[in-house]
């Protein structure tokens, strides 16, 4: 049974920081792609980061210089480091476990909120 528990979030004042992580399991978690994804409420879904199995790493520009994703192989766990948190980063993350550009595992859902 496969399955991404995620881990973190919760409630921050601007500026602050937060990490979520995600523990899968069930899968040979080292060849997927993992990524973040979030949706605030009323918005679409947004791709935040990812990393592959080389390591590389993408962000949406939003975020870029405040978020950092990373992978442990060793722990089968993908970590989303957020800094200098603002308001509009409030939503729903969810991870997500990616072959060949298919969302196939996602995660429970955390939420962060951050307030002003």
């Amino acid at each position: 049974q496969v399955q991404l528990v995620q881990s973190g979030g919760g409630l921050v004042h601007s500026g602050g920081s937060l990490t979520l992580s995600c523990a899968a399991s069930g899968i040979d978690f080292s060849v997927y792609r993992m990524v973040w994804y979030r949706q605030a409420l009323g918005k679409k879904r947004e791709l935040v980061a990812g990393i592959n199995r080389f390591r590389d790493t993408n962000y949406v520009d939003s975020v870029k210089g405040r978020f950092t994703i990373t992978r442990d192989n060793a722990k089968n766990t993908v970590y989303l480091q957020m800094t200098s948190l603002k308001p509009e980063d409030t939503a729903v993350y969810y991870c997500n476990a990616e072959i060949g550009g298919a969302e196939l595992y996602w995660g429970q859902g955390t939420q962060v909120t951050v307030s002003s």
